[in-house]
């Protein structure tokens, strides 16, 4: 089934359920989506709907950082209940070992030595872990390698 088809089908079940955060996020990443078709004159297909959920989750996460910092931890579980209801979107995440897998065939790749083969590496770990691997975790174990 298709991500949008999916979307529709789990709105109308969170409507007659009465789940409201559920219906809510869906609402939200459906309009994201149509901003996004409606402005660029485009349908999005499924990996750039991916790409549009992988946004909303990264948005989310940033916002939670704030929310702790002002004191509002209700609104932090908040939002990772909807960072929790986005990520079910996702393609299955990869594992740590997985992503170390990955990184370590792009340096071989590559032949990458220093941090300033980084971008190289980057951009093929980026490409290959694309909407199942949250970039920062990618970055990270590529410094990691590379240091």
């Amino acid at each position: 089934m298709k991500i949008n088809e999916r979307l529709m089908a789990d709105l109308k079940v969170a409507m007659k359920e009465k789940q409201t955060v559920r219906k809510s996020v869906i609402t939200m990443l459906r309009a994201a989506i149509k901003q996004i078709e409606v402005d660029q004159r485009i349908e999005l297909g499924e990996e750039e709907i991916i790409d549009v959920i992988a946004s909303q989750i990264k948005q989310k996460k940033s916002v939670i950082e704030e929310f702790l910092k002002g004191g509002r931890e209700d609104l932090a579980d908040e939002a990772r209940e909807e960072i929790s209801i986005l990520e079910t979107y996702l393609p299955e995440q990869l594992t740590e070992e997985e992503v170390k897998a990955i990184v370590s065939e792009a340096i071989a790749e590559t032949g990458a030595e220093s941090m300033k083969d980084m971008g190289k590496v980057m951009g093929i770990c980026t490409a290959k872990t694309k909407g199942r691997a949250d970039g920062k975790l990618v970055s990270q174990i590529v410094k990691s390698f590379l240091q």
